[in-house]
């Protein structure tokens, strides 16, 4: 394994944190309604857990309101006691066979206990890079032990390494804040 290769690894898994980032904060919800919002919602589809996407179709029908529609009618009632029960704190109304889904307003303190969820994400993302750029630095030490590759090597490669951890950190603090201020908009 070349220098090159271990940054390639490095810079590819450290991407692959950013989009788990991106995908845990598109689930904070914002006092919007989008569709993404159930996707982590589990509803009992004969005897097993499964996504509300799967048993149902998820819509926007205003900026504040889901609209659930299920597949097959029976599917009504465990659908929308699967959405009161998930912790996102929505109260669904049955309207015949369809489920709608406001969404309430945030309050203030709920804002602010979301922001910390959105650090603590940002923090947790932080923490995978930073194991990732060790991983990295050692694996070059690995290799000048191995005298694969000399230290003048494994000094570059560690720089390189580190400008890559900076700039992926850098992107996880502007992503955390833009939530923050998508969260605090009323």
């Amino acid at each position: 394994m070349s220098t090159s290769e271990v940054k390639k690894s490095a810079e590819s898994r450290m991407n692959k944190s950013l989009e788990t980032l991106k995908n845990n904060l598109s689930k904070i919800r914002t006092g919007r309604a989008h569709a993404g919002l159930l996707d982590h919602v589990m509803v009992d589809y004969y005897g097993s857990m499964v996504p509300v996407s799967q048993v149902a179709a998820v819509n926007v029908i205003d900026a504040r309101t889901l609209n659930v529609q299920p597949w097959e009618k029976q599917m009504a009632n465990p659908l929308e006691k699967a959405i009161r029960e998930s912790d996102l704190g929505l109260n669904p109304v049955a309207m015949g066979e369809s489920i709608r889904v406001p969404m309430p307003a945030l309050t203030e303190e709920r804002r602010r206990d979301l922001t910390k969820v959105v650090r603590n994400e940002g923090e947790d993302a932080k923490i995978a890079i930073r194991n990732l750029r060790r991983d990295a630095n050692d694996t070059f030490k690995k290799m000048v032990k191995d005298k694969d590759i000399s230290e003048d090597d494994e000094r570059r490669g560690q720089d390189d390494i580190q400008k890559i951890t900076d700039k992926f950190v850098a992107e996880i603090d502007k992503m955390v804040s833009e939530k923050e201020a998508e969260i605090m908009k009323v």
